[in-house]
């Protein structure tokens, strides 16, 4: 039966741990640890405090390598499908405020450049003359983000709208 099933964070079906320290939230499935905080924001020892940041999606990518080469982790954008961090089972979705306190229901910048909705056939006549690229002025313009208020994620987000990010890398070895 259902009814035996525990629901809370700390079941042992949750794919969640933190990081001694609580500054990092890290999916055991994925291998990858999240900043706890977005950026602006930091971890005091039970919360996160201060102001979330709105960046462009080139702050933002430069924020993350600034970091990678500070600590030498390699810290980045997520890419959507990892971005799903949106309990979509709660009413309304939300990201689960223990393990992201303060975390902006908002839209959060991706590394995603274009989702492709169909599989591509790299032997169609078409991919093979775009180099599989697809590129054109507005794709470069645009790129994915997702709202962490509904888990919704949208491919037109133009680069230089300031939104929020919260970054991640390879999960620390045990």
């Amino acid at each position: 039966g259902a009814s035996g099933m525990a629901t809370s964070a700390a079941s042992v079906a949750s794919p969640w741990a933190l990081s001694t320290d609580g500054t990092l939230v890290i999916d055991t499935r994925s291998h990858l640890a999240w900043d706890r905080c977005v950026v602006g924001m930091h971890w005091n020892g039970s919360t996160c405090t201060g102001r979330a940041q709105l960046l462009t999606l080139a702050q933002a990518q430069a924020l993350a390598d600034e970091r990678w080469k500070a600590g030498g982790v390699r810290w980045r954008l997520p890419r959507v499908p990892e971005l799903r961090l949106v309990n979509r089972g709660t009413s309304p979705p939300a990201v689960d405020a223990a393990l992201f306190p303060g975390a902006p229901a908002d839209w959060h910048w991706t590394s995603t450049r274009s989702v492709n909705t169909g599989a591509v056939n790299p032997y169609t006549y078409g991919n093979v003359m775009r180099g599989g690229q697809g590129g054109d002025a507005l794709h470069a313009r645009q790129a994915w983000a997702v709202d962490m208020g509904s888990g919704e994620g949208r491919g037109d987000m133009n680069r230089a709208t300031p939104l929020y990010v919260r970054l991640v890398r390879p999960a620390p070895k045990p």
